[in-house]
């Protein structure tokens, strides 16, 4: 088995090396709402009973609905993570793996454990005879990549003619809902969708996701998930706020963005990508420019495979705005003065693997 990626959000290894508080730390690393939704009611049945099926159709319509899949009942499962440890049970065997990268490494990872061979691709036209799967992610993390509905759903005529299936992962697709291809699953049996309830919601400890498939495709997911995968909390919760008004918790997003970018462009940093969750931003001095962060308490998210990157999330107020704005500043001033710190490789912990989250 592969070495488990280290993703972001980790703070209380960020803290025990750079030192302070853990609720001191800036958490800049994640591509999550830094405004969680208020819950709606949860009533005491949903904690003191196993899920019944009221409850779990109840979830799934809303998705449905929210999704726009027109008329498939997506099936929840315990955060999209979950699906992507089952998709090797799913692959054609004997044939390659085809993941659209770079993006978020644990398809690579999973299947590759599996004993997969996973070629990285950048164009449609990479697809061939040999791959059984494709996997894309659309918006892309980290990247930002987008692509249109016509796009992808030319992938999966490409792979429906190889015999082959197409997974695209949604998880960032809440505010691009132009993009999403769930609408046409049904009428394209070899394609898969995967969405992340979590990052939009700001709720990533709920642990909930989405899968819209052909029946065949989430009644194997349903069987090797077992009964009860789901919460009742969380079906409650999903059911609640997938039916209300989400368009106050877009705007609050694309507020926090506008802050973030207006920080990153006042301190020279190149955009190279993102959405509306996160910036990609490119430095010859990435990795310097991430401990110097780190070292004022705000962790941001590198890459080994792209040492010039950083993914920075957004903050949850514009006071965090502010603390970005000084360390940037500050890091500046540095290296005009040619005095930057050299960057200490000795100690691992930070999250250099391609991952997400």
């Amino acid at each position: 088995m592969s070495a488990p990626i280290v993703h972001g959000g980790g703070i209380t290894e960020a803290a025990a090396r750079f030192g302070g508080r853990f609720e001191d730390w800036l958490d800049l690393s994640t591509g999550i709402n830094p405004h969680p939704v208020e819950l709606p009611d949860v009533p005491q049945q949903a904690w003191h009973r196993l899920p019944d099926k009221l409850t779990i159709d109840g979830a799934r319509a809303a998705a449905a609905s929210y999704y726009r899949t027109n008329g498939i009942q997506p099936l929840p499962v315990p955060g999209t993570q979950s699906v992507i440890q089952l998709l090797p049970r799913l692959a054609p065997a004997g044939r390659r793996i085809a993941v659209f990268g770079p993006t978020y490494g644990e398809y690579t990872r999973v299947l590759a454990a599996a004993g997969f061979a996973v070629d990285r691709v950048e164009r449609a036209e990479e697809l061939g005879l040999h791959h059984g799967l494709a996997v894309v992610v659309n918006p892309n993390n980290p990247t930002g990549r987008a692509l249109q509905p016509a796009d992808i759903l030319a992938m999966a005529a490409v792979m429906k003619a190889k015999g082959g299936m197409l997974v695209v992962d949604e998880a960032f697709g809440d505010l691009q809902p132009d993009l999403s291809v769930a609408g046409h699953v049904a009428a394209n049996d070899n394609l898969i969708v995967f969405r992340s309830f979590g990052k939009f919601f700001g709720l990533a400890g709920l642990r909930l996701g989405f899968v819209v498939a052909n029946d065949a495709i989430l009644g194997a997911f349903r069987e090797w998930l077992g009964p009860w995968a789901v919460s009742g909390p969380a079906l409650v919760i999903s059911r609640a706020l997938m039916s209300g008004d989400t368009q106050a918790i877009a705007a609050g997003i694309l507020e926090r963005r506008a802050g973030l970018d207006s920080v990153l462009d006042d301190a020279g940093l190149k955009r190279i990508g993102g959405t509306g969750l996160f910036v990609l931003v490119e430095h010859a001095d990435a990795s310097a420019l991430h401990q110097h962060l780190c070292e004022a308490q705000i962790l941001t998210r590198k890459f080994d495979y792209d040492t010039r990157w950083l993914r920075i999330g957004l903050a949850p107020d514009a006071e965090g705005d502010q603390r970005l704005a000084d360390a940037l500043r500050h890091w500046n001033a540095l290296r005009a003065a040619g005095a930057l710190r050299p960057v200490d490789v000795s100690r691992p912990g930070d999250g250099t693997r391609p991952g997400g989250g």
